[in-house]
């Protein structure tokens, strides 16, 4: 990978914050944009911008066209079976919430199981809470080792023949923890369970196969791959998707509307209730295109190297405490001691590098840490080794001036 002719394509990366030039490190949160995506999202609205499916007008043809077009994309990077697997939602949260309305409360009863983990997002915690609240079925947690990771064993004796959903984060968006996920989902098959994946963190960063990990459903998000804010993808079976209700009614999702009943469009149609993300969907296709030409397998080994090195220079400082396993992804959370990572963050903007603090919406696995709140350096395909450095040397100023401090 040439980073140096990646990070061109990058407009935001070429400016200076607070006096010093950028060092992007959030990216766990979002990504920024290439110029390809910026591009493709600029000339619909300047050349095709149009309503889709219902014109038949050359505006609505060319941009009916490059919204599916951005479905096959889609289709082809994840390797789904067919379009009709591939519902465009609003993002990550979205697309779990819609599994949770539309599957799990049609299909969970008093006595049945929803499974996931500590490690969650909030995005994949809140809806199967809601679940179990609506339809009486309970919810149970895979528990963590210490490093943060979960055993087989584990899983298989959580999942029950009760559990009819195991939830669970492709990868932990605080701990980089990557896990096994094909073989949870052999587990919650074998006891008759479906199984979602959190993807926002995982189809990002690694090549995605569907098929192969042989899940239900997986949800991810565009704008962390590079692509636009506000599109997501729900994947699901195509079997699982045609028996559930769609969660949004009106216009584009109706085959045909009388005064007293309606029916609905085929997959994937009858979930995309209105006017659909068009311009998002399009940058999403941009954003996969460009992915796809740097190459997944590229990316994944630059980001563990990434990883390697940041943690190999980030334990050198002294009072410095690192959380999740080993081998991770392209993710380090960390604190210093006596310095609120607020603090941290702060010091760290003034030297022109940015860093995310907080819960990182995943409260209870703070609480399983022992802190209120974390900081993270999250990498990402343009990120080198010097940013790395940038961050160590801004770390050791920020000890540095709390040292003083107090």
């Amino acid at each position: 990978m040439d980073v140096n002719a990646i990070r061109q394509q990058f407009p935001i990366l070429n400016q200076e914050v607070n006096g010093h030039p950028l060092v992007y490190l959030d990216s766990s949160a979002t990504s920024q944009k290439p110029l390809q995506v910026i591009e493709a999202v600029d000339a619909y609205y300047r050349q095709d911008n149009s309503n889709v499916h219902r014109g038949v007008h050359t505006l609505g043809t060319r941009a009916t066209d490059k919204y599916e077009g951005a479905r096959e994309k889609v289709r082809r990077f994840i390797n789904a079976n067919s379009t009709a697997e591939v519902i465009f939602t609003r993002g990550t949260t979205t697309s779990i919430n819609t599994v949770a309305y539309s599957y799990a409360r049609a299909n969970l009863k008093a006595g049945d199981e929803i499974v996931i983990t500590p490690m969650e997002h909030h995005s994949n915690i809140i809806p199967w809470q809601q679940a179990a609240k609506a339809t009486g079925a309970t919810l149970k947690y895979i528990p963590l080792q210490a490093n943060g990771t979960f055993t087989l064993d584990d899983v298989r004796e959580t999942i029950t023949d009760n559990t009819k959903v195991v939830a669970v984060t492709h990868v932990s968006n605080v701990l980089g923890t990557v896990n096994p996920v094909k073989e949870v989902a052999q587990i919650a098959h074998q006891n008759g369970a479906v199984i979602v994946i959190d993807g926002a963190q995982g189809a990002p960063h690694m090549k995605i196969d569907v098929k192969e990990m042989d899940c239900d459903f997986y949800a991810f998000s565009g704008h962390k791959m590079c692509g636009p804010t506000g599109i997501g993808v729900l994947y699901g079976k195509k079997e699982l998707l045609e028996e559930m209700e769609p969660v949004e009614f009106g216009g584009e999702m109706i085959d045909f509307v009388n005064l007293y009943d309606s029916t609905w469009k085929e997959l994937p149609w009858k979930f995309e209730g209105g006017t659909p993300i068009i311009a998002g969907a399009i940058g999403l296709g941009a954003a996969i295109d460009f992915l796809n030409d740097v190459g997944l397998e590229n990316i994944t080994a630059h980001e563990q190297k990434l990883a390697d090195y940041a943690l190999e220079n980030l334990r050198k400082i002294d009072g410095i405490s690192i959380y999740g396993p080993e081998k991770r992804a392209a993710l380090v959370t960390f604190n210093l001691d006596d310095v609120h990572p607020h603090d941290t963050a702060t010091v760290l903007d003034s030297e022109g590098v940015a860093v995310r603090a907080g819960h990182h919406c995943a409260q209870p696995l703070m609480k399983w840490l022992d802190v209120v709140a974390t900081a993270r350096a999250s990498f990402y395909l343009y990120n080198t080794e010097e940013d790395i450095d940038r961050l160590v040397d801004g770390l050791l100023k920020t000890k540095e001036y709390f040292g003083d401090v107090f």
